[in-house]
Parts: C-alpha cells; structure tokens; sequence
C-alpha cells in the first residue's frame, strides 16, 4: 500500500508584510529598521532568526509577543491577528526577568496563577514543581533569585515559560549572558523539552551552532536600518542532532559555512543581490545547504574569520 502524502503542518505564526518604523529626533521624519519581512512558523516547529545588531530582531520578537506593534503588515497567530499580549505566547527574555522577592516557585506560581486562576494552592504548587523537576531544579523552590546562579535564574525563566503551556515560545537570546558550560547545558534542556512537548517555538540568536542545533529553519536578516528577510535556511542536518555529535555530519559544515558567510558578507552587501535578481521579500529564497556528492564533512572544514571566507570566495 502507498504511504499517505504527509499532511501540511498548521502555521502556528503568519508574519505578513511586517515594517516598523521610529520617529527621528527632532521631528525630522521617521527611520524604517525593517520593511517586507515574511516567514511563517510552523506547529511544532523550531524557527531561530540570526542578523546582526541593529536590524531590529528584538524589535520583530517584541511585535510578535503583543509588547509593540508594527507600523505596517500583520501578525496573525493561530489564525487571529494580535492585537497585545497573551498567554498563548510565552516570553524568555535575555535577563531572567525574575521578580527579586518572590522565590523560584513563586514566581513560577505567579503565571500559573495568571493562566488558571480556578486552580487550588495545591494544584498550583503541583503544576509548578512539575517543571521545576523539568528543568533540573528540585530542591530550590524555595531560593530567591539572589540565591541563584545564572543559569540557575534562566532555568526558572525557562519553567515559568513552559507552566503556563503556551501556543508560542518566543525566547531573544536568553542564553547570550551565560558561560560556555551552562549555555550547552540549557540548550540541551531546551532540545529535550520542545521534543517532549512539541513545542511551536521562535528564537532569536547570535550562535551560529546555536541555530543549527536547535532550529528547523533558520531565518536570516540582512543589517539595519532597512532590513529584509535575506533566505530562510532548512537546517539539512538530521533530527535528534546533539551538541556532541552534530560537528561528525557530512552537512554541518556547509550549513554553518552559509550562515558565516551571510553573517560575514551576504547581510552588509545585500543591496547588490537585489538589484541582480527578482527578489520578492514577502517570499523571500528557500536555501538546503548540503554537502556536494562525494565529499565528507571532514573536507569542507571551514575558517571562521573573514580573510578565509574571502579567500575562499576569490579563489
């Protein structure tokens, strides 16, 4: 018997058209951080977004949490367009955004509360210690965040995200501020939590190994002001990928050598791409970095610096 055709995945996230714009000082007109910009997200899926600093990422995320809105173009989240914040979508910002007097388990007590304000104290604190455990807490209910280490309030910030059982996880590099260790280890919670809950999720990140470990798709702005959705890239390397593993895949270095070369050039020269093809932002390209027949991942290790990746382009 045939396999059935797979059934299209519910967009969760509708980015349509989106522009903001700011007021310049002095009341001398407005400047455009980004214009055009349009992806979707969809159910279950992992979307980051890498660009560099100024083109409005935490600006987009803002937009898509209900905490500004757009000067032109629509959100629309589970077929309704937003119109402010909601609970179907949880924020984890890059600071713990924790409340100084309230402990670990109250201040993950306090939007669950907000979500199910019928529950009992007892179901409350059963819901809590549920993802308390989750993130590896137990035992630190009740510490206050001047007791806890970085990672440790990002964990909480984690939890309380998840308690209240979002449609929508929206997180802006909340792991930018951590050590090398802690990081690898929250994005390792972080992997294991979306897989068990299937998790529609959008992250903004400046980690190019970051994206490739965590993401489906990786969505790539080009430098403010006046940004656009250069590409979106699918993330070709295979699910169930780990920190510890992913480098050894025939694909993972062409995927990151794509993203290095947007960060590095591709995002401050896109001018030159518009003007030299038909480009549509409200449909940006579709890119599956990959590695060529033949080769092996060993053969296209990459340099990390600019000089190289000129070199390379030149030669």
């Amino acid at each position: 018997m045939a396999d059935k055709p797979d059934t299209p995945l519910r967009k969760m996230i509708q980015v349509e058209g989106l522009e903001r714009r700011f007021p310049n000082p002095g009341d001398k007109g407005e400047t455009q951080i980004f214009g055009d910009v349009s992806f979707t997200v969809a159910e279950g899926e992992f979307v980051c977004l890498i660009g560099h600093s100024g083109c409005g990422k935490t600006t987009l995320l803002n937009i898509l949490a209900g905490l500004d809105g757009p000067s032109s173009g629509h959100v629309i989240v589970d077929g309704k367009e937003i119109s402010g914040p909601s609970l179907d979508r949880a924020v984890v910002f890059q600071g713990h955004a924790l409340m100084p007097w309230m402990s670990a388990m109250t201040n993950i007590a306090f939007a669950v509360e907000s979500r199910w304000p019928n529950w009992s104290s007892a179901d409350v604190r059963k819901h809590c210690q549920k993802y308390i455990d989750m993130v590896h807490l137990t035992g630190s209910e009740d510490k206050k965040p001047a007791q806890l280490s970085g990672g440790m309030k990002q964990r909480v910030g984690i939890a309380r995200a998840f308690s209240i059982e979002p449609k929508i996880l929206l997180m802006d590099e909340p792991f930018s501020a951590l050590d090398a260790l802690t990081r690898g280890s929250l994005q390792d919670e972080l992997v294991t939590i979306c897989k068990a809950t299937n998790q529609t999720s959008f992250m903004i990140t400046h980690d190019i190994d970051e994206a490739i470990l965590l993401a489906d798709r990786i969505v790539l702005m080009t430098n403010g002001p006046e940004a656009r959705v250069c590409e979106i890239v699918e993330n070709t390397l295979p699910k169930g990928r780990t920190r510890s593993d992913m480098h050894t895949h025939e694909n993972y270095y062409p995927m990151r050598n794509h993203l290095i070369e947007f960060l590095v050039n591709r995002s401050k020269n896109f001018a030159a791409e518009i003007s030299a093809a038909d480009f549509d932002p409200r449909n940006p390209p579709i890119a599956r970095p990959a590695a060529a027949s033949g080769t092996s991942g060993e053969q296209s290790l990459p340099s990390n610096d600019a000089s190289a990746t000129q070199e390379k382009k030149a030669s």
